[in-house]
């Protein structure tokens, strides 16, 4: 085999690969002579059918295989030879091939650039804490006592604040339509959960009557093909049940599983704490990788760029479809310049992504197999009755673990280099945390390669650290986050 460098262009590398006609007929002869101790063929003995019979009956096919292997083994010899991290899936263009020849052909690729991390001790940032309102603790159990309340039948017309149990069946024109009837739904008059103007007209309503209800579906329904239209439901009311308040006191810790309301109070007081803790957790992320996007400028492979920068337009054009189909008014947009917005996002987060796999690679951090299940556990909890469907889902899919190891390696290499830095707390209030929020985007995490996009990403990349990256993206982004 003889390999020709014949560009070293920035990131880009090309090679012309020759392989020796007598080595392809060496290969080809002993591949019939494996298949030629196994095949049966009529008229012949097990293991003794002449190779010119096997060459005439599985020839062609041979000689694909063969082609394939070598077209392979050329590629990565070139590349183990030279010490090459490939960045995407190589390109590959046979140039000559006939039989009894030379096999001649190009490849072409992008390899991973060098990283040369900054010093991460020379990084100053700061992580606020939040302070949790007792506000916000006195809103959450009101929330929890009022979907405590018990609700009992009473004979009297309905009111706001009154639930109903109703069957209702609507037309539009006469005509049912899909969606349209439900038996022994559940309405609380003044939830707004219905159709507006809906609710309105079933005040004062008693069990057992019935009701003629019209309304307009608004211009923005979800649904297209009611959107704007005027329907007509025929209501009967099957009950009128008032609520009884639920008491901020031990019968409403009770009713949640656990015996004192003061153990209720904690368990909420915390769960808020934890969650203002990962905003500001995020707050602190963006603004790490906004410094270490700021220090770091090496030259990214343009592949990964292209691969990211399809994904992100990808989404924009499905948000594009999704206001067409709703009705919804577009946002004037130049496509040029909003490319290149969008391109220039794709650019740093392959350059983070990049920065945090070298990171995590040259610092042996790695995510345990206990990690992964943990994380695992916690994502299936999140369907109730239905967590071994996730279990067997991904069990069936291992390449889809990538979606959970990814996030969880990034937050690893996170957590080091905050360890290297300066870091400051502060304690805020919550409104602090939250202000000026349209103008800092959470940082996100994604795999390349997780739903197959990046095959081919160097094996360092791809079988520890799955080559994470994290970004945030322009106002016009953020304004519609599906974008």
């Amino acid at each position: 085999m003889e390999i020709t460098e014949t560009n070293t262009e920035g990131l880009r590398r090309e090679f012309k690969i020759v392989v020796a006609a007598a080595d392809i007929e060496q290969s080809v002869t002993l591949r019939l002579g494996e298949i030629g101790r196994t095949v049966r063929l009529a008229g012949f003995r097990p293991g003794k059918v002449p190779l010119s019979v096997l060459k005439r009956r599985y020839g062609s096919s041979v000689i694909g295989e063969v082609l394939e292997r070598a077209v392979n083994d050329g590629s990565a010899e070139a590349l183990r030879s030279r010490n090459l991290r490939p960045a995407v899936q190589p390109k590959v263009e046979i140039t000559s091939f006939k039989e009894g020849t030379d096999l001649e052909y190009k490849v072409a690729i992008e390899v991973l650039p060098e990283i040369q991390p900054m010093d991460f001790q020379e990084i100053s940032i700061e992580r606020l804490r939040p302070e949790v309102p007792e506000s916000d603790i006195q809103a959450a159990l009101d929330r929890i006592a009022k979907q405590q309340r018990k609700a009992e039948p009473v004979e009297r017309g309905s009111a706001q604040g009154d639930a109903l149990v109703i069957d209702f069946k609507g037309t539009i024109d006469g005509k049912e339509f899909p969606g349209g009837s439900a038996e022994g739904y559940w309405l609380e008059l003044g939830s707004n959960s219905f159709i507006p103007g809906f609710e309105d007209q079933l005040t004062g309503a008693k069990a057992g009557e019935v009701r003629t209800v019209a309304v307009t579906f608004p211009a923005d329904y979800g649904a297209a093909d009611l959107a704007g239209k005027a329907a007509s439901f025929t209501v009967t009311v099957k009950e009128v049940r008032a609520f009884a308040a639920q008491p901020l006191d031990d019968t409403l810790a009770q009713a949640v599983g656990m015996e004192k309301f003061d153990e209720l109070r904690r368990a909420v007081s915390d769960q808020i704490e934890r969650d203002y803790e990962s905003m500001a957790r995020q707050r602190l992320k963006r603004a790490l990788l906004d410094k270490l996007a700021a220090r770091h400028h090496f030259p990214v492979p343009e592949g990964m760029v292209d691969i990211e920068f399809e994904g992100i337009w990808r989404q924009l054009e499905q948000e594009r479809e999704r206001q067409k189909a709703t009705g919804e008014p577009e946002e004037p947009m130049n496509e040029d310049e909003l490319k290149a917005e969008y391109r220039a996002i794709a650019v740093r987060r392959v350059r983070l992504g990049l920065l945090l796999a070298e990171v995590g690679r040259a610092h042996n951090i790695t995510v345990a197999p206990e990690e992964i299940n943990r994380a695992l556990t916690e994502q299936a909890r999140g369907f109730p009755g239905q967590e071994r469907k996730v279990f067997d889902y991904y069990r069936e899919h291992p390449e889809a673990i990538d979606q959970i190891r990814a996030p969880l390696f990034e937050d690893k290499v996170i957590d080091f280099i905050l360890e290297k830095a300066e870091v400051t707390e502060r304690r805020v209030p919550v409104s602090d945390l939250l202000k000026d929020e349209d103008d800092e985007a959470t940082a996100s995490t994604a795999t390349a390669g997780g739903d197959g996009e990046t095959e081919g990403a160097a094996t360092e990349a791809k079988e520890e650290t799955t080559t994470a990256e994290a970004t945030a993206a322009p106002k016009k982004w953020r304004s519609k986050p599906k974008r």
